[in-house]
């Protein structure tokens, strides 16, 4: 009897590192928001514009590394994608005006593409065994969450003995220094008909099938509802919770402040998103992964309007963010496990980049309105009501989605 595949392999754990260090720079921009706006007398709306730009150019991106790395390697397109993401960081360590920083957030943009989900969750799917596959991308999603939980609190660290300047040039000195893992990732051998199938003729099945639409549509609002809480929760916990942040609980757990308030909500979202993206993984293996995503959308829309609802205390920020964060990145491993199911692992890089340049557009709307509204309002009530109704669109647009793999009539190129 043949033994079981290994779970935990080189490549798994190397594509873990790197997420998890190019997502521990990425969650922190939130943190950055206030000190920037402070010291340059920056409308809201002007960084929330840079971070905007930075997701939406990730979305950009996320094709264009997939087929890279199918094209000219894995290794190449990661080292690519860390150099531009860790000159972004650098320069935009200097900018000084919005246009600037703004333009430079181009170059972080396409360097998380480089260094995120979309190529490394396409390395350790085709890396993984069948029965291991949910699982492993699982994890892999899972070591994004972890740099969620470390990336905040690490700058909020940093930020009290520099200025967020130098903190920019810490964070791309690390993302140079997770490069070190590339040896780890190998090429893993494939199949004889999905050779003789070209990227081209993949593509085709998948943008006429209804189904790759729908899953398309579906995660729009994954990326408006991360957008947004990752670049404007700190923010709007400072400023909501201000007034009823005296002594208490939270004193004695050492959150003294809001700001730590809002640094310790995004990792709280992260180490719950840890629990959560496993057990999605897990759930993925054994059942249909379209209703699946259809119940977190559900979950997200009910906790989301739970919370706009109730009064907002430091208390009802920290229910919020371990609920959220127990569906945060959930779809994930579930969104790309269904693109792979589909239409194979061959050119999964490039068809799940796809889906998620859908993901960031809503992550482009969710940071952009974000900051937009709140100049207009002074607020981001109307924004989180946005985000609960396309949530709820979410939850309903999955349900028609075949999820049985077929073979689709191929237009002639």
């Amino acid at each position: 009897m043949k033994p079981p595949a290994p779970l935990f392999t080189p490549v798994l754990i190397a594509g873990c590192i790197l997420v998890l260090v190019s997502f521990a720079a990425r969650s922190s921009f939130g943190i950055f928001q206030i000190p920037i706006a402070e010291e340059f007398g920056w409308a809201r709306a002007e960084f929330s514009l840079a971070i905007a730009i930075q997701n939406l150019f990730w979305g950009i991106g996320q094709p264009l590394f997939g087929a890279m790395a199918e094209k000219i390697g894995d290794r190449k397109a990661i080292i690519l994608g860390a150099l531009l993401y860790a000159t972004g960081l650098t320069l935009s360590s200097v900018a000084t005006t919005p246009y600037v920083m703004q333009s430079l957030e181009v170059l972080v943009g396409f360097g998380i593409a480089g260094t995120g989900f979309g190529v490394i969750l396409a390395i350790v799917g085709r890396a993984s065994s069948d029965e291991n596959r949910s699982m492993s991308l699982a994890i892999a999603t899972a070591a994004g969450s972890a740099g969620q939980v470390v990336g905040p609190l690490v700058a909020e660290s940093l930020l009290a003995v520099m200025p967020w300047q130098s903190v920019f040039v810490v964070f791309a000195g690390l993302i140079l220094a997770a490069l070190a893992v590339l040896p780890m990732i190998r090429a893993p051998a494939v199949s004889k008909a999905e050779l003789e199938e070209s990227m081209g003729t993949v593509l085709r099945r998948a943008f006429r099938d209804p189904s790759y639409g729908m899953i398309f549509l579906g995660f729009f609002s994954c990326g408006y509802q991360l957008g947004f809480i990752t670049a404007h929760f700190p923010a709007l916990v400072t400023e909501m919770c201000g007034p009823i942040m005296q002594g208490g609980v939270l004193h004695s757990i050492g959150i003294t402040t809001t700001s730590a308030l809002g640094a310790a909500a995004i990792s709280l979202i992260g180490l719950f998103n840890i629990v959560g993206t496993l057990t999605a993984g897990w759930l993925g293996k054994r059942y249909t992964k379209k209703y699946l995503l259809a119940g977190i959308y559900t979950l997200r829309t009910i906790v989301a309007a739970a919370f706009i609802l109730a009064p907002i205390t430091p208390a009802s920020v920290l229910l919020f963010s371990a609920f959220m964060g127990a569906l945060w990145l959930a779809t994930v491993p579930l969104t790309s496990g269904l693109v792979a199911h589909l239409y194979g692992l061959r050119f999964m890089g490039t068809l799940y980049g796809f889906v998620f340049l859908s993901h960031q557009l809503g992550s482009f709307l969710g940071v952009w309105l974000g900051g937009r509204m709140y100049d207009l309002t002074g607020g981001y009530t109307m924004v989180w009501w946005i985000g609960v109704g396309i949530g709820a669109f979410s939850a309903i647009i999955h349900l028609p989605v075949r999820e049985e793999r077929r073979d689709l009539p191929v237009v002639p190129a």
